[in-house]
């Protein structure tokens, strides 16, 4: 706990604007909305994904999930596995915010998720790095807070194995730069999941 803590009054003290940040703790920031050419699979709304590849960081900066009450569920089939996905919690602390969220497994086929949840230019290969949150009313885009530079960027998440089985539960979470109060929802791009939309921000 004492861990967690700490790691919120850093990324509070550091995490302004978009790019490299102070004390070398950057993020995607917010970020101007563009036309893209590709849509992630999505239940209503939202927006793509951009690629990117890369080897997977040796570790990730990242403090345990605290999974919260379901605010958000959806059935996806990726890889040729049935999934649920259930987002637990977008929390607003300081200037931070952190996405929490569940994928089971239900299916009886493993699922490969290979580095789909974090290929990015930053190289964060097998992390949940390459999702973001959407402000589709003032056309921004959030990505995960990160420290250092390429190509020993971190991100401030969760990482995972490449194989998820049947039956398993896996536990995944992000940090960002928080959007402003009166951004109440916003839209949640998982990528390779599909995009859930009007997420509460609490």
């Amino acid at each position: 706990m004492r861990k967690q803590i700490a790691l919120t009054v850093i990324l509070a003290a550091g995490l302004t604007g978009c790019g490299m940040l102070p004390a070398q703790l950057g993020a995607g920031g917010e970020e101007k909305q563009q036309t893209t050419a590709q849509t992630a699979p999505q239940q209503s709304g939202g927006a793509s994904a951009d690629g990117g590849t890369g080897p997977a960081p040796s570790a990730a900066p990242s403090a345990p999930a605290e999974q919260g009450q379901v605010i958000a569920s959806r059935e996806v089939k990726a890889g040729g596995a049935d999934l649920l996905v259930q987002i637990t919690g977008l929390k607003r602390q300081d200037r931070v915010a952190t996405l929490t969220w569940t994928v089971t497994n239900k299916g009886e086929t493993r699922w490969e998720m290979t580095s789909s949840l974090g290929d990015t230019p930053l190289g964060l290969g097998l992390t949940v790095g390459g999702v973001s949150l959407v402000d589709a009313a003032n056309g921004k885009r959030y990505r995960v807070a990160y420290t250092g530079k390429s190509p020993s960027a971190r991100c401030v998440c969760s990482d995972y194995d490449v194989f998820t089985e049947p039956g398993e539960e896996l536990p995944l979470h992000a940090t960002f730069a928080a959007p402003p109060a009166d951004v109440t929802k916003v839209n949640v791009d998982l990528r390779t999941l599909g995009v859930f939309t009007d997420v509460p921000v609490s």
